[in-house]
């Protein structure tokens, strides 16, 4: 049987949302005296006891080993191993530290570890094997360029895993990397013969998630859009299912014209006993403007579930509708099991950077608490047009709450709030508040909620242990009054300078990847001179570009300020064919409320590890995660600090985890979140932790890179830092 949970109002068929766009030659807003008669409230009832899938048993094996990122196909990140636990974790002291010595850069990549061998991506574009034990390279494999470096060229960007082969087909490492999928074999990091060409078989919309095998089938997702299958053993494609629903598919009459996003950057799990694959679906493009896409925008947004091998749509469940806000269903969903009325049922979760923490149904898609819906306010955008109706959650428990309000506002010092204040008063802000041109618009969003670094699942008990962020977004919308440029005509100088060095951030047509905001509008919001110092000095995930010499940047910025691009002719209004043009809007970029010294203009805690009892649905526990030593000296009590890890729990009792602005790894109780332990690492951690055993002995293992969003004082770096016990245990 498949379901769908799409709510009815939001799903407003294209034909009644374009009727209501062109009135009396202009577009419409939406109707608040419509919007305001609509009920507060709206439920998807929850499964009833008899709807929910009975547990399958699982083989306990699995969580010995570490021979995928997530830790499993069910993307737990659980260990059963229990030499480290909490009553010996201070004496944990480090391994080994391996150095890859080509680069630095931020690796968010959880190594695997198939017998006591690791194998991990390094910064130079290179995939290492590493005797587990300590830390010696046994082999490299360099990937080598093949132009500008784009988001998608890092090696197993966010994972790998291993596959051990059958009785026809040898064992082999799987990563993606630019544009297509690589097999290695584990003994060499040679290509393994006869899968695709090469050893490489082409991921057309590039790669970026480990993916996960199921049977003889690699399902894995593109970083640009679209989820597929393909053939373990020789690197065939045998499915590829849209993300973003064509004309005449399920789901297709959800979008009013060809858009992008609803990529599954965030990753994805599989059921092996019911051959179900789960897939996170990020927001629909562009960022903060749905006037070219309206309509509910499936399937961004959701958690999705598809046949593992043949691709087929089971299910679905969309969280935010017609997304503005950039709150992607943002990381792997987690197989979890649950206690419902005495018995024990199957489920699977999505994290999303709304905050919200969807607990669903694995075989029918339906919550498994009543899933509330509340009437969302409408349009300040010409030509836009807003969901009737967004979630608001009671249980499971928010991660956070998207709306932000004036209460939130920081009293670190009189200046920092008097700073934050003045912010406040001139945006805007509430439940799922829309963007009105020119104004800001506050809301837990970009770095707020859940992260791409998801959770992890203690086994015996279901609880989940997940990370999260609060910081405020701050994000403007603007006209975009520029007009197409000429396809005629040969790309200028700074145009071919802005694809060698911007577009593999900034996207080929200047319209952002992730977090790079789009350039559109530039000039009403930058000028030459702020430009150039920007590109000598770089900023948060940008780096210096000392490449282009003066008279090359002058170049770029005709580009970038569109002095040096011929646009092309406007269509005739009303000619054949031609549709009236909309409204264009672009935004700002990834801005956030801070105060006058930087730090975020809220209240602490600023980021937290989260602990969930799932058969509630209520947190057992939150504390800070990551100390801001300059806050600490001033005599403020630890606030937490952004993070960007990812936990991994063990039967020992214990939570790891890393991706804190102060460069540590810590060890919490997982019962209490009491921290246990903690050690400095060379360059702040960018992934979560594995664990694993090699020689006799338990080893967590962390990649640590720095670099990114979290930064760290000691900027990018190269390493991976492994932990034991000071003295092997007594037997």
């Amino acid at each position: 049987m498949r379901f769908s949970f799409s709510l009815t109002p939001s799903r407003l068929a294209v034909a009644s949302v374009l009727s209501l766009l062109q009135t009396g030659g202009g577009f419409a807003q939406d109707d608040p005296l419509k919007r305001a008669a609509l009920p507060e409230f709206k439920f998807i009832p929850a499964a009833k006891p008899e709807e929910l899938a009975p547990a399958n048993a699982v083989d306990g094996r699995i969580f010995e080993g570490w021979s995928r990122s997530q830790g499993d196909n069910g993307s737990r990140r659980y260990s059963s191993l229990t030499e480290i636990n909490r009553g010996n974790v201070k004496e944990l002291e480090v391994a080994w530290t391996y150095r890859s010595g080509d680069g630095a850069a931020n690796v968010q990549c959880t190594p695997i570890v198939v017998d006591g061998v690791l194998y991990a991506p390094t910064p130079g574009r290179a995939m290492v094997a590493l005797d587990g034990c300590t830390g010696a390279e046994l082999w490299r494999r360099p990937l080598p360029p093949e132009g500008p470096a784009r988001l998608q060229d890092a090696p197993a960007r966010r994972g790998l895993v291993y596959w051990p082969g059958d009785t026809e087909n040898a064992g082999r490492v799987l990563f993606g990397a630019g544009d297509w999928i690589y097999a290695v074999e584990p003994k060499t990091g040679r290509p393994v013969p006869g899968f695709g060409e090469g050893g490489r078989t082409a991921l057309p919309t590039g790669a970026t998630v480990s993916g996960a095998v199921h049977k003889h089938v690699f399902v894995t997702s593109g970083l640009f859009g679209d989820v597929y299958g393909f053939d373990v053993r020789n690197g065939k494609e045998l499915w590829r299912f849209h993300s973003v629903a064509r004309p005449g598919e399920w789901g297709g009459e959800t979008w009013d014209r060809a858009q992008q996003g609803a990529n599954g950057w965030g990753g994805l799990s599989v059921d092996d006993s019911r051959g179900i694959a789960y897939v996170a679906l990020g927001a629909p493009r562009p960022d903060m403007v749905g006037v070219g896409r309206l309509g509910d925008n499936l399937f961004s947004n959701c958690v999705l579930a598809l046949n593992a091998l043949t691709g087929e749509r089971l299910w679905h469940f969309q969280d935010v509708r017609h997304d503005l806000w950039d709150l992607d269903v943002c990381a792997p969903p987690n197989l979890v099991t649950l206690l419902r009325e005495g018995k024990r049922v199957d489920a699977v979760t999505g994290i999303s950077k709304s905050g919200h923490l969807l607990l669903l149904d694995r075989v029918n898609g339906k919550p498994i608490f009543p899933w509330r819906l509340r009437r969302a306010p409408v349009s300040r955008l010409l030509g836009e047009q807003t969901s009737p109706y967004q979630p608001d959650p009671e249980l499971p428990e928010p991660l956070s709450r998207m709306e932000f309000s004036a209460e939130q506002v920081t009293e670190r010092s009189p200046e920092a709030r008097d700073f934050v204040l003045k912010t406040v008063g001139r945006a805007n802000f509430g439940f799922f508040a829309p963007f009105e041109e020119g104004k800001a618009t506050l809301y837990t969003g970009s770095r707020g909620g859940g992260e791409w670094s998801g959770a992890a699942v203690d086994v015996p008990t279901g609880r989940l242990y997940v990370t999260s962020n609060r910081w405020v977004s701050k994000i403007t919308v603007i006209p975009n009054d520029e007009r197409p440029r000429d396809p005629k005509k040969p790309p200028t100088a700074g145009e071919r300078h802005y694809g060698m060095h911007c577009a593999p951030c900034h996207g080929p047509n200047r319209g952002g990847v992730g977090t790079a905001p789009p350039l559109y509008a530039l000039k009403s919001r930058m000028t030459d001179e702020a430009v150039l110092a920007l590109l000598q000095t770089g900023r948060g995930l940008m780096p210096a570009n000392l490449a282009l010499d003066a008279g090359q940047k002058r170049e770029l910025l005709d580009y970038l300020f569109r002095r040096d691009q011929p646009a092309a002719a406007p269509a005739a209004p009303g000619a054949p064919g031609v549709e009236k043009e909309r409204p264009s809007y672009t935004y700002d970029g990834f801005q956030f409320l801070v105060d006058h010294e930087g730090y975020p203009g809220i209240k602490p805690p600023w980021g937290l590890l989260n602990c969930y009892d799932l058969n509630t649905g209520k947190a057992l526990w939150r504390v800070p995660l990551g100390e801001l030593d300059k806050l600490t000296q001033q005599g403020v009590p630890v606030t937490g600090s952004q993070n960007l890890g990812g936990a991994t729990v063990t039967a020992g009792g214990l939570v790891f985890v890393a991706g804190t602005e102060d460069e540590k790894i810590r060890a919490f109780d997982a019962d209490t979140g009491k921290e246990l332990w903690s050690a400095k690492l060379p360059f702040a951690g960018t992934a979560a932790p594995a664990v694993y055993e090699a020689g006799g002995r338990q080893y967590v293992v962390i990649t640590a890179t720095g670099g990114g969003r979290v930064g760290g004082a000691s900027g990018a770096g190269d390493a991976y830092v492994a932990f034991r016990l000071k003295k092997e245990p007594k037997k």
